[in-house]
């Protein structure tokens, strides 16, 4: 099953060195992330109230659960830009993410499939998922212009990609909304416990609802 998972269509089981290599990439992923988190928060707003325990800890939980689950610590939303690009960096980033080639043995297919695998692999580099995501970002800040308009601080292209990244790597990540930070104060406006994309128009939520099952069915693209 090792030797041959390719042919028997199960990718699980990989072989030792593939296996180190994935975990030393993870290990300095999280690492760097680490960080570069405390580097730009550590005397932030974000991580305000807490003693030097604390923010480590609080730090590391939310860099190793960020390609996981949607567990935060503190809000998001007043987080610097360049570590949300880093975090949405890091929810779009595979789990078995390696950067280094790994010297394999193939079997010769032969009755013209290698033809085959050489089409897939093109159409898996044509139809990669920034093809389609880009589009979906472009598409939810079209339906929420007037709310891009209107309410900056809470509407705005970071936080929209945030949300599209977290719902495709099926993370749950989000900024959340802020009725004080409305630049014209809603009197009807309350503050609730669920994400961002609870503000959203009917449309935004459907494209982000599709997003979600794309997400879930990546191996189409395989």
């Amino acid at each position: 099953m090792l030797n041959n998972s390719r042919e028997i269509g199960y990718n699980y089981l990989l072989p030792s060195v593939h296996s180190f290599v994935m975990a030393i990439v993870v290990l300095v992923l999280i690492v760097f992330e680490f960080l570069f988190f405390c580097s730009m928060e550590w005397n932030s707003e974000a991580l305000y109230g807490l003693d030097g325990n604390e923010k480590f800890v609080a730090s590391l939980f939310q860099v190793v659960n960020l390609r996981h689950t949607g567990e935060s610590v503190f809000d998001l939303s007043i987080v610097t830009p360049a570590v949300l690009v880093v975090f949405i960096v890091m929810m779009y980033l595979p789990a078995r993410t390696s950067f280094f080639a790994i010297e394999g043995h193939e079997t010769d297919v032969k009755n013209g499939e290698g033809k085959t695998k050489q089409k897939r692999l093109m159409g898996h580099d044509t139809f990669s998922p920034l093809t389609f995501l880009v589009p979906f970002v472009i598409f939810i800040c079209m339906t929420e212009r007037d709310k891009l308009k209107e309410d900056p601080l809470n509407f705005n292209v970071l936080s929209i990609a945030l949300e599209v990244i977290s719902a495709y790597a099926n993370v749950g990540l989000s900024t959340g909304y802020h009725c004080a930070r409305q630049l014209k104060p809603d009197p009807f406006c309350k503050p609730v416990w669920y994400g961002f994309v609870g503000r959203w128009s009917a449309g935004g939520k459907l494209l982000l609802v599709i997003v979600m099952f794309l997400g879930k069915l990546r191996k189409f693209g395989k």
